[in-house]
């Protein structure tokens, strides 16, 4: 394996220890993490410690939660109907996606996680509801359920018996049912009754209406004292004065409103200075990471193993996860910036919405840090 695509540490770890936390008005989050590198390599037990952390962490996440819907089928003959090839179904899984996802990784992490979301009632509803209820780790006290539909995406993966199934078409079907105004005051609500409890916050809004305007500005107020990490997919500029954004590369150049001609390092400077920011990490698919402090410092991260990706559904929601979880757990920016790195690393090898586990994530972590 080429060096230069590990996970960055090697690159990148001198620069750590000059960046403390920078978390505004945070003062319990200070960089404890000491000696991460060495001249003949990396010394990640400290670092690693911090997974061990991860279990003792509250973590509040509010957004859109969705059913990701995966159907598996063999593909047999042609049609005699349409020029398409006819897939004989083997069978069908759903998991939690979008804010769900990201709520399903920090369970996977070992979190105690406090979702605040809404569910439809209906069948698929159900069964997101039941998903939740198989973890000790979490209080499904805010998955408000509503009359209507869940917004579900559907996935038809077909393949051979022996061989890897690929996404052949994805079908969404949003809620045609606007949500009750007394739905999301009871999500406003638990929100109030929870933030005193909670080490951090993710906000992940995905464009269905669960983050209102309501929701951000009370946000806003809790990123003055405490770890708010945000993720929107249509509305960043919404997400103005939380501690930290994780916009992939596209959606960055997009909030900067520049052009692909101007570099990351452009586009990341301005984005951290107009949206009143602690910390902004871009990621940047096989380009790895980068990751920007108010404090003018900049690190780029390199991809964490190799570039030879299975899927990457789902992995923003991991390094949301993993970030979030590794500053409440006491890192700084750029420690919580490689962790996550290692995270989305392991997901991206795996077939559909994945998850990462801490044994996992230590694993990585050992393999990738040392050289190998």
């Amino acid at each position: 394996m080429d060096s230069k695509q590990g996970s960055g540490i090697r690159d990148q770890g001198s620069k750590a220890s000059k960046q403390g936390s920078g978390v505004r008005g945070l003062r319990g989050l200070k960089d404890r993490v000491q000696g991460f590198e060495g001249s003949s390599g990396v010394r990640l037990a400290p670092v690693v410690n911090v997974i061990d952390k991860f279990a003792e962490k509250k973590i509040c996440v509010i957004g859109d939660i969705i059913a990701d819907v995966y159907i598996f089928g063999k593909p047999y003959r042609l049609s005699r109907e349409a020029p398409v090839v006819v897939v004989k179904y083997e069978g069908q899984k759903i998991f939690p996606g979008s804010a769900g996802n990201t709520i399903n990784n920090l369970l996977a992490l070992g979190a105690r996680v406090f979702p605040l979301g809404l569910i439809g009632n209906d069948s698929l509803g159900n069964k997101l509801f039941e998903y939740f209820l198989q973890h000790k780790t979490i209080d499904p006290t805010g998955l408000v359920r509503y009359k209507g539909n869940t917004t579900t995406k559907t996935r038809i993966l077909a393949g051979d018996t022996h061989t890897s199934k690929q996404q052949v078409i994805r079908i969404d079907r949003e809620s045609d049912t606007p949500v009750p105004q007394s739905a999301k005051k009871s999500l406003q609500k638990k929100l109030e009754e929870l933030a005193p409890e909670m080490d951090a916050f993710i906000v992940s809004d995905y464009g269905h209406g669960t983050v209102d305007s309501n929701v951000i500005q009370y946000m806003k107020g809790l990123a003055k004292e405490k770890i708010v990490v945000g993720d929107s997919r249509y509305s960043l500029k919404n997400l103005k004065g939380f501690t930290m954004i994780t916009p992939n590369e596209s959606e960055a150049y997009a909030l900067a409103n520049l052009s692909e001609s101007c570099s990351i390092g452009d586009v990341g400077g301005k984005i951290i200075e107009f949206m009143d920011l602690t910390a902004l990490l871009v990621t940047r698919g096989n380009q790895g990471m980068s990751l920007f402090l108010k404090t003018g410092e900049v690190f780029h991260i390199p991809i964490s193993g190799t570039d030879d990706v299975t899927d990457v559904t789902g992995a923003g929601d991991t390094v949301c996860a993993a970030l979030t979880l590794s500053l409440a757990s006491g890192t700084d920016f750029y420690h919580a910036s490689c962790i996550a790195n290692y995270a989305a690393g392991v997901v991206v090898m795996k077939r559909g919405t994945s998850t990462v586990s801490p044994e996992e994530l230590k694993k990585a972590m050992e393999h990738y840090g040392t050289g190998h």
